[in-house]
């Protein structure tokens, strides 16, 4: 496999991360009967979208990148933002 197919691979990876936050959003709306977003979902979305950021800076695509880095920023917000609450609900 060259370094081409490596990177190819690599962006699927990102994506499929990306792509299964929605699975995972889906999923648990239904078990719990209302629109829900998980902290999974943020974890997926920042996972994948790191990846693909890497992807996106070997590509050298600013478009790309700099959707990615935007994205992957709000992603962590919302996690910093969950724990966050978590810590001072269990204070």
């Amino acid at each position: 496999m060259g370094t081409e197919q490596i990177w190819v691979a690599f962006g699927l990876l990102g994506q499929f991360l990306f792509s299964g936050r929605w699975i995972v959003q889906w999923f648990m709306s239904e078990k719990l009967g209302r629109s829900v977003v998980p902290t999974l979902f943020w974890y997926l979305s920042l996972s994948g979208g790191l990846v693909l950021l890497c992807y996106a800076i070997y590509r050298q695509d600013p478009v790309f990148i700099l959707g990615q880095a935007m994205g992957s920023a709000v992603y962590l917000r919302n996690l910093f933002l969950i724990y966050r609450e978590k810590a001072a609900a269990e204070a």
